[in-house]
């Protein structure tokens, strides 16, 4: 039987993630709101929010957990040379609203989207408190990929990702994972397998392994604070 959160205690526990179910994989909890404290209480025990327009807010904790560690993506030898040819430039929170508004936006024509304006909102609030981080790739002035997601101490709960470019969500993903590297982040939470992602070096571990990490690296919830840095090619 699935948890209903009380929208009116957003500081209410979630319940264990073992009680999450198997089919839907991960489905745990329903209701509730998406108030900065109710989400950053799901990230630090390994919850997202996840729901279609219609639907009650869903709260998820799949088994296994896909991850990617910042020291290990994988960079094909297209990639690499894209990096080389230097044709896009990266900014660093800089555009929260306009990635999320990328990530949104349809893929192909009739699709729908996940990330409904509550889901936006949500999310930008938590960039103006310094929780949520976005990773800008532009080419001359214009936004061409990017990434969002919450950093909380030294793991980084990935969102959503978008391209318009060629290698532009691959690119702002190596400039997530050196900026991760060089702040001692142990983990960017995946959430869900796909090929693409493993192709990038992502894998599956158990979910208890996955929320014995985070006991580890969110122990210590660190600051929030924006990540600006000027534009790096």
């Amino acid at each position: 039987m699935l948890h209903l959160l009380d929208p009116r205690d957003p500081q209410a526990p979630f319940p264990a993630v073992e009680l999450a179910e198997r089919e839907p994989n991960g489905l745990l909890a329903v209701g509730g709101d998406l108030s900065p404290p109710r989400l950053l209480n799901a990230y630090r025990h390994g919850i997202f929010p996840w729901f279609n327009a219609g639907d009650p807010i869903l709260w998820w904790s799949p088994d296994p957990r896909t991850i990617l560690t910042p020291d290990r993506l994988h960079i094909s030898r297209s990639l690499a040379k894209t990096l080389r040819r230097g044709p896009f430039q990266v900014t660093l929170d800089r555009a929260f609203g306009q990635v999320v508004a990328g990530c949104a936006a349809p893929r192909r024509q009739g699709d729908g989207t996940w990330i409904l304006p509550l889901m936006a909102r949500a999310y930008e609030r938590l960039h103006r408190l310094g929780w949520a981080h976005s990773v800008e790739v532009w080419r001359e002035g214009e936004l061409v990929g990017g990434l969002y997601g919450v950093a909380l101490g030294r793991a980084f709960f990935g969102e959503s990702m978008f391209s318009r470019a060629t290698d532009a969500s691959k690119v702002a993903l190596v400039h997530l994972c050196q900026t991760l590297e060089a702040r001692g982040f142990g983990l960017v939470d995946c959430q869900m397998h796909s090929d693409h992602l493993s192709r990038l070096g992502a894998v599956a571990i158990p979910r208890a392994t996955f929320t014995a990490l985070l006991d580890v690296l969110c122990a210590d919830p660190g600051r929030p604070g924006r990540w600006y840095r000027e534009p790096t090619p």
